[in-house]
């Protein structure tokens, strides 16, 4: 019977693994492919995570670097207001500044202090001396706070373990403020807004800032550019700086222990 040249062949193949052409030549971009596509991916993932370690908010909306915005700042440690912050310098490089009558000017610069990059942190920052994080507080020459301190003697809350808070109230006529959720330094600055800093005890009721510097603030934004003098209220109805949410309305607690 004669033989099949095709089951031969087929037979020799078989024996040599496919010839010693093939078993010499190995499939290098294949390999290559793969570690194209693993560097490539653990650039993705490193390039992911240093966005969400480095987030950076966006400068776009309003304050504009066209707009000058008002606000005032009270800073009460251990149930006591201090002085109003002294003038920011003149010569400053930023547009968030203290004017030295408890009124911050807002009138940005630049982009990074635009939008939503107009923080309270972002002018503690420029303002020599003045610290602010979500356990530290420290008025300018003056001691630091952080949280667990005691208030020392001569204080209205001597001897009480004392915390950073800060809260805000949308306008001068607005009865109830908010704590700021997160970060305090990260509260974004509004126009007409008062803040207050502060080191108190827990569940204690934060005061507005005082009385003058609200006046001083409804006289700046009626008489300065960017604002809506006509939604703004006058001093005959402007509501006493003490008065402070109540404990059915403010979070957390609000009356003072």
């Amino acid at each position: 019977m004669a033989s099949n040249p095709t089951g031969k062949w087929v037979q020799r193949a078989a024996t040599t693994g496919g010839g010693k052409t093939y078993r010499g030549k190995r499939p290098v971009n294949f390999y290559a492919s793969l570690v194209v596509i693993c560097v490539l991916g653990l650039l993705l993932i490193g390039f992911s995570r240093y966005q969400r370690t480095h987030q950076t908010a966006s400068s776009s909306g309003p304050p504009t670097t066209q707009q000058v915005w008002y606000a005032a700042l009270g800073i009460d440690i251990c149930g006591k207001m201090q002085p109003d912050l002294p003038a920011s310098p003149t010569s400053g490089s930023t547009g968030l500044v203290a004017n030295g009558n408890g009124v911050l000017t807002i009138h940005p610069k630049n982009s990074s202090e635009s939008g939503h990059n107009a923080t309270l942190g972002k002018f503690v920052s420029g303002y020599k001396g003045l610290e602010l994080d979500n356990s530290t507080l420290r008025y300018p020459g003056q001691a630091v706070y952080t949280n667990g301190k005691i208030c020392p003697t001569g204080t209205p809350d001597a001897g009480k373990p004392g915390v950073v808070v800060v809260y805000s109230w949308p306008n001068f006529t607005s009865k109830t403020g908010s704590q700021t959720s997160g970060q305090p330094q990260d509260l974004l600055f509004a126009n007409g807004q008062l803040i207050t800093m502060a080191f108190v005890p827990a569940a204690t009721t934060v005061p507005k800032p005082p009385a003058q510097a609200i006046t001083n603030l409804i006289s700046a934004a009626t008489g300065g550019a960017g604002s809506t003098a006509s939604t703004l209220p006058t001093a005959s109805t402007l509501p006493t700086a003490t008065t402070a949410p109540t404990s059915t309305t403010q979070p957390a607690g609000g009356s003072k222990s």
